[in-house]
Protein backbone atom coordinates (compact mmCIF):
# COMPACT_ATOMS: atom_id res chain seq x y z
CA UNK A 1 0.00 0.00 0.00
CA UNK A 2 1.40 3.46 -0.60
CA UNK A 3 0.23 6.66 1.55
CA UNK A 4 1.13 10.03 0.31
CA UNK A 5 3.66 8.49 -2.34
CA UNK A 6 5.52 6.78 0.68
CA UNK A 7 4.93 2.58 1.27
CA UNK A 8 3.20 1.15 4.28
CA UNK A 9 4.17 -2.03 5.66
CA UNK A 10 0.15 -3.55 6.30
CA UNK A 11 1.71 -5.35 9.19
CA UNK A 12 2.36 -1.71 10.75
CA UNK A 13 -1.42 -0.82 9.92
CA UNK A 14 -3.36 -4.07 12.33
CA UNK A 15 -3.97 -5.47 8.45
CA UNK A 16 -3.16 -9.06 8.02
CA UNK A 17 0.01 -10.23 5.97
CA UNK A 18 -1.39 -12.32 3.22
CA UNK A 19 -0.16 -15.81 3.02
CA UNK A 20 2.43 -15.53 -0.37
CA UNK A 21 4.35 -12.75 1.78
CA UNK A 22 4.50 -15.06 4.44
CA UNK A 23 6.02 -17.59 2.03
CA UNK A 24 8.38 -15.40 0.93
CA UNK A 25 9.62 -13.93 4.08
CA UNK A 26 10.05 -17.18 5.20
CA UNK A 27 11.93 -18.24 1.94
CA UNK A 28 14.42 -15.55 2.41
CA UNK A 29 15.72 -16.39 6.38
CA UNK A 30 19.05 -17.12 6.30
CA UNK A 31 19.92 -20.64 7.56
CA UNK A 32 21.53 -21.39 10.71
CA UNK A 33 24.97 -22.05 11.02
CA UNK A 34 24.00 -24.44 13.41
CA UNK A 35 21.72 -26.73 11.29
CA UNK A 36 24.03 -27.38 7.85
CA UNK A 37 21.43 -27.92 4.74
CA UNK A 38 21.82 -31.53 3.39
CA UNK A 39 23.46 -31.57 0.06
CA UNK A 40 20.41 -31.86 -2.60
CA UNK A 41 17.36 -31.58 0.77
CA UNK A 42 16.08 -28.70 -1.25
CA UNK A 43 17.36 -29.67 -4.77
CA UNK A 44 14.38 -29.93 -7.35
CA UNK A 45 14.61 -33.44 -8.66
CA UNK A 46 12.34 -34.64 -11.77
CA UNK A 47 11.36 -38.18 -10.65
CA UNK A 48 12.71 -40.86 -11.95
CA UNK A 49 11.28 -42.90 -15.04
CA UNK A 50 9.98 -45.99 -14.42
CA UNK A 51 12.65 -48.87 -15.98
CA UNK A 52 11.96 -50.93 -17.99
CA UNK A 53 10.51 -53.98 -15.82
CA UNK A 54 9.05 -51.60 -14.06
CA UNK A 55 6.76 -50.56 -17.05
CA UNK A 56 6.35 -54.38 -17.82
CA UNK A 57 4.83 -55.45 -14.33
CA UNK A 58 2.48 -52.76 -14.59
CA UNK A 59 1.08 -53.97 -17.95
CA UNK A 60 0.74 -57.30 -16.14
CA UNK A 61 -1.13 -56.06 -13.18
CA UNK A 62 -3.54 -53.05 -14.85
CA UNK A 63 -7.06 -53.62 -14.24
CA UNK A 64 -8.66 -55.51 -17.13
CA UNK A 65 -12.01 -54.32 -18.00
CA UNK A 66 -13.09 -57.77 -19.06
CA UNK A 67 -11.50 -61.24 -18.92
CA UNK A 68 -9.18 -62.06 -20.96
CA UNK A 69 -8.03 -65.36 -23.30
CA UNK A 70 -5.19 -65.93 -23.93
CA UNK A 71 -4.65 -69.12 -27.04
CA UNK A 72 -1.04 -70.80 -27.44
CA UNK A 73 -0.58 -72.50 -30.63
CA UNK A 74 1.55 -74.23 -33.51
CA UNK A 75 0.02 -77.31 -34.82
CA UNK A 76 3.09 -79.06 -34.59
CA UNK A 77 3.97 -80.91 -31.57
CA UNK A 78 7.20 -80.51 -29.44
CA UNK A 79 7.32 -76.43 -29.95
CA UNK A 80 6.88 -75.98 -26.03
CA UNK A 81 3.23 -75.15 -26.04
CA UNK A 82 2.44 -76.34 -23.04
CA UNK A 83 5.50 -74.80 -21.44
CA UNK A 84 4.89 -71.79 -22.90
CA UNK A 85 1.00 -71.79 -21.60
CA UNK A 86 2.69 -72.80 -18.12
CA UNK A 87 4.99 -70.31 -17.68
CA UNK A 88 2.82 -67.53 -19.25
CA UNK A 89 -0.28 -68.27 -16.78
CA UNK A 90 3.10 -68.38 -13.43
CA UNK A 91 4.41 -64.61 -14.65
CA UNK A 92 0.90 -63.33 -14.63
CA UNK A 93 -0.61 -65.00 -11.50
CA UNK A 94 3.05 -63.88 -9.82
CA UNK A 95 2.21 -60.26 -11.00
CA UNK A 96 -1.51 -59.85 -10.34
CA UNK A 97 -2.06 -62.22 -7.48
CA UNK A 98 -4.81 -63.96 -8.37
CA UNK A 99 -7.51 -64.82 -11.38
CA UNK A 100 -5.30 -66.40 -13.47
CA UNK A 101 -5.72 -70.09 -14.76
CA UNK A 102 -4.13 -72.55 -17.86
CA UNK A 103 -6.62 -74.86 -19.44
CA UNK A 104 -5.08 -77.80 -21.46
CA UNK A 105 -7.55 -77.96 -24.14
CA UNK A 106 -5.64 -80.53 -26.18
CA UNK A 107 -8.70 -82.92 -27.49
CA UNK A 108 -6.11 -85.90 -26.95
CA UNK A 109 -4.22 -86.73 -23.70
CA UNK A 110 -2.52 -83.43 -22.56
CA UNK A 111 -0.28 -83.27 -19.95
CA UNK A 112 -0.45 -79.39 -19.27
CA UNK A 113 -2.05 -81.13 -15.75
CA UNK A 114 1.07 -83.52 -15.48
CA UNK A 115 3.51 -80.74 -15.24
CA UNK A 116 1.34 -77.91 -13.92
CA UNK A 117 -0.05 -77.52 -10.69
CA UNK A 118 -0.20 -79.46 -7.39
CA UNK A 119 -2.50 -83.16 -8.11
CA UNK A 120 -3.90 -82.92 -4.82
CA UNK A 121 -7.36 -84.71 -7.10
CA UNK A 122 -7.50 -86.84 -10.17
CA UNK A 123 -10.14 -84.80 -11.62
CA UNK A 124 -10.07 -83.24 -15.24
CA UNK A 125 -11.66 -81.68 -17.82
CA UNK A 126 -14.02 -84.87 -18.43
CA UNK A 127 -15.39 -84.69 -14.72
CA UNK A 128 -16.03 -80.91 -15.31
CA UNK A 129 -18.10 -81.45 -18.12
CA UNK A 130 -19.99 -84.02 -16.50
CA UNK A 131 -21.43 -81.56 -13.98
CA UNK A 132 -21.02 -78.45 -16.10
CA UNK A 133 -24.73 -77.98 -16.03
CA UNK A 134 -25.00 -77.54 -12.39
CA UNK A 135 -22.34 -75.28 -12.14
CA UNK A 136 -23.43 -73.12 -14.42
CA UNK A 137 -26.64 -72.72 -12.27
CA UNK A 138 -24.56 -71.38 -8.88
CA UNK A 139 -24.25 -67.86 -8.75
CA UNK A 140 -21.84 -65.45 -6.51
CA UNK A 141 -18.87 -67.27 -4.59
CA UNK A 142 -20.72 -70.28 -5.11
CA UNK A 143 -19.33 -71.05 -8.58
CA UNK A 144 -15.34 -70.46 -7.46
CA UNK A 145 -16.04 -72.86 -4.70
CA UNK A 146 -17.58 -75.65 -6.46
CA UNK A 147 -15.31 -74.60 -9.50
CA UNK A 148 -12.13 -75.27 -7.28
CA UNK A 149 -13.30 -78.84 -6.81
CA UNK A 150 -11.84 -79.58 -10.30
CA UNK A 151 -8.61 -77.31 -10.46
CA UNK A 152 -5.26 -78.11 -9.62
CA UNK A 153 -3.21 -74.93 -8.34
CA UNK A 154 0.44 -73.50 -8.18
CA UNK A 155 2.40 -74.61 -5.68
CA UNK A 156 2.97 -70.35 -4.90
CA UNK A 157 -1.11 -70.23 -5.58
CA UNK A 158 -0.01 -68.13 -8.13
CA UNK A 159 -2.55 -69.55 -10.78
CA UNK A 160 -4.53 -72.39 -11.20
CA UNK A 161 -4.90 -75.36 -13.72
CA UNK A 162 -7.95 -77.40 -15.32
CA UNK A 163 -6.52 -80.06 -16.71
CA UNK A 164 -7.40 -81.99 -19.88
CA UNK A 165 -7.83 -86.01 -19.84
CA UNK A 166 -5.47 -87.79 -19.35
CA UNK A 167 -6.55 -91.08 -20.08
CA UNK A 168 -6.16 -91.68 -23.96
CA UNK A 169 -9.28 -94.17 -23.49
CA UNK A 170 -11.75 -91.22 -22.42
CA UNK A 171 -10.45 -88.92 -24.58
CA UNK A 172 -12.90 -86.87 -26.65
CA UNK A 173 -13.47 -84.10 -29.01
CA UNK A 174 -15.59 -80.88 -27.72
CA UNK A 175 -17.85 -79.21 -29.47
CA UNK A 176 -18.08 -75.34 -30.71
CA UNK A 177 -21.04 -75.14 -28.00
CA UNK A 178 -19.48 -76.74 -25.44
CA UNK A 179 -15.75 -74.86 -25.91
CA UNK A 180 -17.84 -71.93 -25.61
CA UNK A 181 -19.65 -72.77 -22.33
CA UNK A 182 -16.13 -73.85 -20.92
CA UNK A 183 -15.12 -70.47 -21.61
CA UNK A 184 -17.72 -68.54 -20.29
CA UNK A 185 -17.44 -70.81 -16.82
CA UNK A 186 -14.03 -70.24 -16.37
CA UNK A 187 -14.51 -66.23 -17.13
CA UNK A 188 -16.89 -65.73 -14.42
CA UNK A 189 -13.67 -66.65 -11.70
CA UNK A 190 -11.02 -65.86 -13.89
CA UNK A 191 -9.79 -62.41 -15.35
CA UNK A 192 -6.82 -64.08 -17.80
CA UNK A 193 -7.21 -67.61 -19.01
CA UNK A 194 -3.94 -69.47 -20.93
CA UNK A 195 -5.13 -72.01 -23.20
CA UNK A 196 -2.89 -74.78 -24.61
CA UNK A 197 -4.19 -75.51 -27.82
CA UNK A 198 -4.31 -78.93 -29.26
CA UNK A 199 -2.75 -80.00 -32.94
CA UNK A 200 -5.54 -80.23 -35.41
CA UNK A 201 -6.63 -77.18 -37.08
CA UNK A 202 -9.47 -78.97 -38.28
CA UNK A 203 -10.99 -79.58 -35.23
CA UNK A 204 -13.95 -77.30 -34.01
CA UNK A 205 -12.23 -76.95 -30.27
CA UNK A 206 -9.31 -75.88 -32.17
CA UNK A 207 -11.58 -73.65 -34.32
CA UNK A 208 -13.37 -72.35 -31.58
CA UNK A 209 -10.51 -71.18 -28.97
CA UNK A 210 -9.05 -69.36 -31.56
CA UNK A 211 -12.39 -67.38 -32.89
CA UNK A 212 -12.28 -66.59 -28.75
CA UNK A 213 -9.26 -65.49 -28.22
CA UNK A 214 -8.11 -62.28 -27.12
CA UNK A 215 -4.41 -62.39 -27.82
CA UNK A 216 -3.27 -65.51 -29.94
CA UNK A 217 0.70 -66.53 -28.99
CA UNK A 218 2.53 -69.29 -31.80
CA UNK A 219 4.99 -70.94 -30.01
CA UNK A 220 8.17 -72.36 -31.68
CA UNK A 221 11.62 -73.36 -31.33
CA UNK A 222 15.02 -72.74 -34.04
CA UNK A 223 13.58 -75.62 -36.10
CA UNK A 224 12.49 -75.71 -39.81
CA UNK A 225 9.34 -77.92 -39.36
CA UNK A 226 8.41 -76.19 -36.35
CA UNK A 227 8.56 -72.81 -38.03
CA UNK A 228 7.11 -74.23 -41.40
CA UNK A 229 4.16 -74.90 -38.92
CA UNK A 230 3.82 -72.07 -37.45
CA UNK A 231 3.97 -70.00 -40.86
CA UNK A 232 1.98 -72.82 -42.30
CA UNK A 233 -0.94 -71.81 -39.31
CA UNK A 234 -0.83 -68.32 -39.92
CA UNK A 235 -1.53 -68.59 -43.47
CA UNK A 236 -4.58 -70.75 -42.97
CA UNK A 237 -6.13 -68.64 -40.27
CA UNK A 238 -5.63 -65.68 -43.30
CA UNK A 239 -7.33 -68.08 -45.44
CA UNK A 240 -10.67 -68.94 -42.90
CA UNK A 241 -10.99 -65.07 -41.63
CA UNK A 242 -9.03 -64.69 -39.14
CA UNK A 243 -6.04 -62.79 -40.42
CA UNK A 244 -6.82 -60.14 -37.84
CA UNK A 245 -5.76 -62.17 -35.17
CA UNK A 246 -2.89 -63.54 -37.36
CA UNK A 247 -0.79 -59.98 -37.75
CA UNK A 248 -1.69 -59.54 -33.79
CA UNK A 249 -0.27 -62.70 -32.65
CA UNK A 250 2.75 -62.78 -30.26
CA UNK A 251 5.37 -65.39 -31.41
CA UNK A 252 7.63 -66.62 -28.57
CA UNK A 253 10.63 -68.24 -30.03
CA UNK A 254 12.49 -70.65 -27.73
CA UNK A 255 15.72 -72.07 -27.66
CA UNK A 256 15.66 -75.61 -27.19
CA UNK A 257 19.30 -75.91 -26.17
CA UNK A 258 22.12 -73.70 -24.93
CA UNK A 259 24.29 -71.58 -27.05
CA UNK A 260 23.05 -69.55 -29.90
CA UNK A 261 21.34 -70.61 -32.80
CA UNK A 262 22.03 -68.99 -36.04
CA UNK A 263 18.44 -69.89 -36.62
CA UNK A 264 16.87 -67.94 -33.87
CA UNK A 265 17.95 -64.73 -35.63
CA UNK A 266 16.32 -65.74 -38.63
CA UNK A 267 13.38 -66.68 -37.31
CA UNK A 268 12.94 -63.88 -35.57
CA UNK A 269 12.96 -61.72 -38.42
CA UNK A 270 10.37 -63.56 -40.84
CA UNK A 271 8.00 -63.84 -37.89
CA UNK A 272 8.40 -59.81 -37.15
CA UNK A 273 7.14 -59.17 -40.75
CA UNK A 274 3.87 -61.77 -40.04
CA UNK A 275 3.05 -61.32 -36.55
CA UNK A 276 2.71 -58.28 -33.73
CA UNK A 277 5.61 -58.96 -31.56
CA UNK A 278 8.15 -62.02 -31.07
CA UNK A 279 10.09 -62.43 -28.26
CA UNK A 280 12.66 -64.97 -27.16
CA UNK A 281 12.82 -66.76 -24.83
CA UNK A 282 16.48 -68.72 -23.15
CA UNK A 283 17.39 -72.45 -22.70
CA UNK A 284 16.22 -73.33 -19.27
CA UNK A 285 17.84 -76.57 -17.75
CA UNK A 286 15.16 -77.24 -15.63
CA UNK A 287 12.14 -77.19 -18.48
CA UNK A 288 13.69 -80.08 -20.96
CA UNK A 289 13.36 -82.94 -18.13
CA UNK A 290 9.87 -82.81 -19.30
CA UNK A 291 8.86 -83.51 -15.58
CA UNK A 292 6.95 -80.66 -13.48
CA UNK A 293 7.79 -77.14 -14.63
CA UNK A 294 8.92 -75.37 -11.02
CA UNK A 295 9.09 -71.93 -11.44
CA UNK A 296 10.77 -71.53 -8.24
CA UNK A 297 13.58 -73.48 -10.10
CA UNK A 298 13.76 -71.34 -13.33
CA UNK A 299 17.37 -69.15 -13.41
CA UNK A 300 16.82 -65.29 -13.39
CA UNK A 301 17.22 -64.75 -16.94
CA UNK A 302 14.66 -66.95 -17.76
CA UNK A 303 12.12 -65.78 -15.67
CA UNK A 304 13.33 -62.08 -16.53
CA UNK A 305 12.85 -62.99 -20.52
CA UNK A 306 9.00 -64.12 -19.31
CA UNK A 307 8.25 -61.59 -17.85
CA UNK A 308 8.76 -59.88 -20.87
CA UNK A 309 7.58 -62.49 -22.87
CA UNK A 310 4.33 -61.96 -20.82
CA UNK A 311 3.53 -58.60 -20.78
CA UNK A 312 3.76 -58.33 -24.65
CA UNK A 313 1.04 -60.53 -24.91
CA UNK A 314 -0.97 -58.37 -22.47
CA UNK A 315 0.22 -55.04 -23.71
CA UNK A 316 -2.87 -54.51 -26.14
CA UNK A 317 -5.26 -56.17 -23.92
Amino acid sequence: MRWGGAAVDRRWQGEPTPRWRLLLDRARIPQSPAAPQVPGQYDWRPAQAPSELEQEYAILRRELRSPKILAFANPKGGVHKTTATVLAAATIGGARGRGVIAWDDNELRGTLGLRAGSARHARTIRHLLRDLAELEGLAGHQVAERLDDYLRHASDGTYDVLAGEENPRFAQRLDQHTVRRVLELLSRTHDVICVDTGNNVESANWQTVLRACDQLVITSVPREDAAFTADWMIDLLHETGLGEIANNAVTVLSSAMPGHSPMLEDLRRHFASRTRAVVTVPFDPSLETGSSIDYAQLQPTTKRAWVTAAATMMANL
